[in-house]
């Protein structure tokens, strides 16, 4: 009830993540989109529903969630955030989820963490594929940068190349799951390792990030 988490993107994973938040009973939540509900976002963003389009997301999405957890206190943040706005928002967080669907705010959310030395937990999924990087700030661990370097960005979105539900919720449901164990000093979490989802074939695997000793952002 004392953990305060900043979640970035109340889309697919977002919504999932910040539903598994909100009913685990996390005290507070700040739900950070500049956009707003489509029809073709219903299928997968479950705390929208058919009268909300065209509604704020954080609006919609916070509507919901208190009616999951009346207690939990909900802030929204309806515009994208400068460097120095997030960073103060990071700063009062003991972890961030970032649940963006572009590379450049998952570079920012990175860079600002790591200054501010609080957890990220990223996550991505598009058609049958998801992935989920766990990212604690310290002299030995890699951060979103070191990864990123290694693998272009994806040339279509979620909404562009499709995705199925199941994938999102899945992925963001681990998003929920990883912050917890690490609100509650809960069993082992991966830090510095990339976990890939296939679900067309169920092949699901874990890769060693190696930090990068001339990273812009945690390098030496």
């Amino acid at each position: 009830m004392n953990a305060k988490v900043l979640l970035l993107g109340v889309g697919g994973l977002g919504c999932t993540a910040a539903q598994n938040l909100v009913g685990a009973g996390v005290g507070k939540l700040v739900l950070v989109d500049d956009d707003r509900v489509e029809l073709n976002n219903i299928h997968r963003q479950v705390l929208h529903y058919e009268n909300d389009v065209g509604r704020l997301k954080v609006e919609s999405a916070k509507e919901t969630l208190l009616t999951i957890n009346s207690s939990c206190d909900i802030d929204t943040v309806a515009r994208r955030l400068e460097d120095i706005e997030l960073l103060n928002y990071i700063e009062q967080a003991d972890i961030v989820l970032d649940c963006s669907d572009n590379l450049e705010t998952r570079k920012q959310v990175n860079r600002l963490c790591w200054q501010a030395g609080t957890a990220l937990i990223s996550g991505a999924a598009t058609r049958l594929e998801g992935q989920l990087l766990c990212l604690v700030p310290g002299r030995e661990n890699p951060c979103y940068e070191c990864f990123s370097r290694l693998f272009p960005e994806q040339e279509l979105s979620c909404s562009e190349a499709g995705v199925m539900p199941p994938v999102v919720s899945i992925i963001g449901a681990m998003q929920a799951m990883e912050a917890l164990k690490l609100l509650i000093n809960l069993g082992k979490t991966p830090v510095g390792k990339l976990l890939m989802f296939d679900f067309q074939t169920n092949e699901w695997r874990q890769f060693n990030l190696v930090k990068d000793p001339q990273c812009s952002v945690c390098g030496e």
